[in-house]
């Protein structure tokens, strides 16, 4: 195996184990120790060209894609039974793996193709809280513009109830009930009004059709249950389908529209670090721009949910017009299981 692949494999197991999931920790760590020659996807694996990391291409997660989605539409009952919630010892999960590579190949090739796409439900644990920050501040019904918006599941932010430190938030008794552990500030207890909702994605997925959604599910971890619950109820919920195309040329648009009488927020979660550096620049302009003509019945605001190095989690940053205050909101860890809440 190629150093690069190995350190891959290595890198993705680290971060499993940080974000909650020692299956995933554990499939990762036997594909960077066992991973040899020998069959059409093992070889494509080991020769796969550029940079193989969840910055790139994703290969780690693109294979744990794979064989999940075999074992979510009951295609492959051997791999089930050595998968979550089922034990089985690590020569058991890798003799699966390996047959799974050989009777399923022509399928995992073409899944390979495809780049991971999750769409994580909990991260609107951040967006709930900033949709309210906006609706006390200016009192206006939201018009919501979601950069990188995989399936829109999280532009049904507003039809999901989060769970606060000082009660409930958001919409009371809803199926999607998200339960962070929550530290810091009290979010204010008002009405979420949407005056407009719209998203894009330069791959957007259809949880209506089902091959899309095995995919939105199958790149989820399978020892985390409540992440597969919680997405399969917000599927239900979420009716606003992402336009495909390029974030800028989009978002430019979609700002060019002056729309009186409700706050424009355009946002984003975890997202912008897999924008080119060129879109960020060019979303970065059309926001800023869009801000300058912004009015007190008019408002713009900007949230951003993103990797920033500075602490653990990801950080909030909310930047409000018409007067252009920034704020740091907190941190929240990336699958919404924590919060940190400054506002």
């Amino acid at each position: 195996m190629s150093e690069r692949l190995r350190e891959a494999f290595l890198g993705q197991a680290k971060s499993c184990a940080i974000l909650g999931s020692p299956f995933m920790e554990r499939l990762m760590t036997l594909m960077a120790k066992r991973l040899a020659p020998g069959g059409a996807v093992a070889d494509r694996l080991l020769e796969w060209p550029g940079d193989l990391t969840s910055a790139g291409q994703s290969v780690p997660l693109r294979t744990a894609g794979s064989l999940h989605g075999l074992v979510l539409d009951g295609e492959d009952a051997g791999l089930a039974r050595v998968y979550p919630p089922n034990e089985a010892s690590d020569d058991a999960l890798w003799g699966e793996i390996t047959r799974a590579f050989r009777e399923h190949e022509t399928r995992l090739m073409s899944w390979l193709d495809l780049p991971p796409q999750t769409n994580e439900v909990r991260r609107s644990v951040a967006l709930i809280p900033a949709a309210l920050h906006l609706t006390e501040r200016f009192g206006l019904p939201l018009t919501l513009s979601e950069l990188g918006a995989s399936a829109g599941l999280n532009l049904a932010f507003d039809r999901f109830a989060l769970e606060t430190g000082a009660g409930p938030r958001g919409a009371a008794g809803s199926p999607v009930t998200l339960t962070p552990e929550w530290t810091g500030a009290t979010p204010p207890d008002l009405p979420l009004r949407i005056a407009e909702r719209a998203g894009v994605d330069l791959h957007p997925l259809d949880p209506g059709q089902p091959d899309q959604a095995l995919r939105l599910l199958a790149y989820l971890w399978p020892d985390q249950p409540d992440r597969l619950r919680l997405t399969r109820l917000a599927m239900d919920l979420a009716t606003t389908r992402p336009e495909p195309g390029d974030a800028a040329a989009w978002l430019h648009g979609r700002l060019a529209t002056p729309r009186p009488g409700t706050t424009h927020l355009v946002y984003h979660t975890v997202a912008w670090q897999y924008f080119p550096p060129e879109t960020q620049k060019a979303c970065t302009r059309a926001i800023e721009e869009a801000g300058a003509r912004a009015t007190e019945d008019a408002p713009v605001a900007h949230f951003s949910m993103e990797a920033d190095g500075r602490g653990r989690g990801a950080g909030m940053t909310l930047r409000i017009w018409p007067d252009g205050t920034e704020i740091n909101a907190g941190r929240v860890d990336f699958h919404g299981r924590w919060i940190d809440w400054r506002l």
